[in-house]
């Protein structure tokens, strides 16, 4: 399993917190940073597939 893979799940999970916490509070700005980050998050772990494949 690549790196980028695990890295972008944890991203993604962070990003996950972080919209659902901004959400709660009514924080526009931390409700878009978390949905940023869970996009980076998809990104990056769509990469790491992409290298696990090419390695196989």
């Amino acid at each position: 399993m690549d790196k980028d893979r695990i890295v972008g799940s944890a991203k993604e999970a962070k990003g996950a917190v972080k919209e659902t916490v901004g959400k709660a509070v009514g924080d526009a700005h931390l409700t878009a940073e978390g949905k940023t980050d869970k996009t980076e998050g998809k990104v990056q772990n769509a990469i790491g597939g992409l290298k696990d494949t090419l390695k196989d």
